[in-house]
């Protein structure tokens, strides 16, 4: 049974800076990616980044890229999100998430099957 942990979450300012972490077990070879989803108050869930555990290759959303950057620890099996440049538009509850899909793009942009928890973000001065 695959398990996620996600870590990270605070409230910072904006233009700070927060590391989230997704501790993962569980997982089997079929699962080829896994990233990061938000979901704001009154808005729909977002994918925001994800990567492929085969190759490394990744997918950001227009509203991160340049700021965000996923990476993952294999021999933690645990998957990052280095979140830089804050806004108060990127104020949510994020998951980490992960599914059989081979392409990251796919798995940001679909509803993947199995989900953490979730971490809350707050940017606010």
């Amino acid at each position: 049974q695959v398990q996620l942990v996600e870590s990270g979450g605070a409230l910072v300012q904006p233009g700070g800076s927060l590391r989230l972490s997704c501790a993962a077990s569980g997982l089997t070879l079929d699962y080829n990616a896994i990233g990061w989803f938000r979901q704001a108050p009154g808005k729909e869930r977002e994918g925001v980044s994800c990567i492929s555990n085969k190759d490394g290759s990744t997918y950001y959303s227009n509203s991160v890229k340049g700021r965000f950057t996923i990476s993952r620890d294999n021999a933690k099996d645990t998957v990052y999100l280095q979140m830089n440049s804050l806004k108060p538009e990127d104020t949510g509850v994020y998951y980490c998430a992960t599914d059989y899909w081979d392409l990251p793009r796919t798995l940001c942009t679909n509803s993947p099957r199995a989900w953490g928890q979730g971490t809350q973000v707050t940017v606010s001065s």
